[in-house]
């Protein structure tokens, strides 16, 4: 079978979307997806994002989100904004519209200048709904790691993460310690890990390590969980830029109940038939 798809890349990190509206077929088996993801095999991606229609009237369609390892995941910044810019070039839905996501109904507005910005739900520092063990809610934990104490905070944006700052991304350990901290015993569901350096309150740099994929050039959910742990200690403002090493976001967020949202680019790249 032969199915088209769009790839495309949301601050570098590379996005695979398929969309199946019309044919509404199922996501293929792990491993089909794997070779998919390794260009040895097939087009190549970070995520894969599987469009389909939406049971929610509100929205124009729905997504899946897969890694390249195979593994379905809650959410993705960067792919729902290239989902949504896919969309907009494709369909009559205008510039604004919401989508309909595992972690729940997104907005997205693609701008005149070909940004997207969408909104990301709210931040969630509970531990059990992270899920992350720990007896009680704090703005920062210690997590034992390899006979080390490092400080981290814990927050799901629809997916778990962990974020801790260092002096310099450049130089953080992110291929030693980011599939660590991912597979830690404390994190049940694995977790993503955000290396953060601070440079001023509007302004930060940040390396991730994705779950099920590692080191990626951009993470959309990653940005959002770095700044939204840095400004629930008052380091800092309400609108940050986040340089990564594919390129910037924005992201904003108000504090309390209010929705967090991403803002950057979704490029395409080429598209093309996958034979499966």
């Amino acid at each position: 079978m032969h199915l088209p798809y769009t790839k495309m890349h949301g601050t570098g990190n590379l996005i695979l979307v398929v969309d199946q509206r019309s044919n509404n077929l199922p996501p293929p088996s792990t491993e089909v997806i794997r070779k998919l993801g390794d260009e040895d095999f097939g087009p190549g991606f970070d995520q894969m994002m599987w469009i389909g229609p939406a049971s929610d009237e509100s929205c124009v369609a729905s997504y899946r989100v897969f890694n390249a390892d195979g593994s379905e995941v809650e959410q993705c910044g960067n792919g729902v904004r290239c989902v949504a810019k896919y969309l907009a070039g494709t369909d009559d839905n205008g510039a604004e519209f919401s989508l309909q996501s595992p972690a729940g109904v997104i907005a997205a507005r693609v701008r005149d200048d070909g940004m997207v910005a969408v909104s990301m739900g709210t931040p969630d520092f509970e531990p059990a709904h992270i899920p992350f063990v720990a007896e009680s809610t704090a703005d920062s934990y210690l997590l034992s790691v390899g006979g080390t104490e490092i400080e981290i905070s814990a927050v799901s944006m629809g997916n778990p993460h962990a974020v801790l700052r260092v002096n310099d991304v450049s130089g953080a350990p992110v291929g030693e310690l980011g599939p660590e901290i991912e597979r830690h015993e404390r994190f049940p569901n694995m977790t993503n890990v955000g290396f953060v350096h601070i440079r001023d309150r509007q302004n930060i740099d940040l390396r991730v390590h994705e779950r099920g994929v590692g080191e990626t050039a951009a993470c959309g959910t990653g940005a959002c969980a770095a700044v939204v742990s840095a400004q629930r200690l008052g380091l800092l403002d309400e609108e940050v830029r986040v340089r990564l090493p594919g390129g910037q976001v924005v992201v904003s967020w108000r504090g309390g109940a209010a929705t967090v949202w991403l803002k950057g680019n979704a490029e395409l790249i080429n598209e093309g038939m996958m034979d499966l």
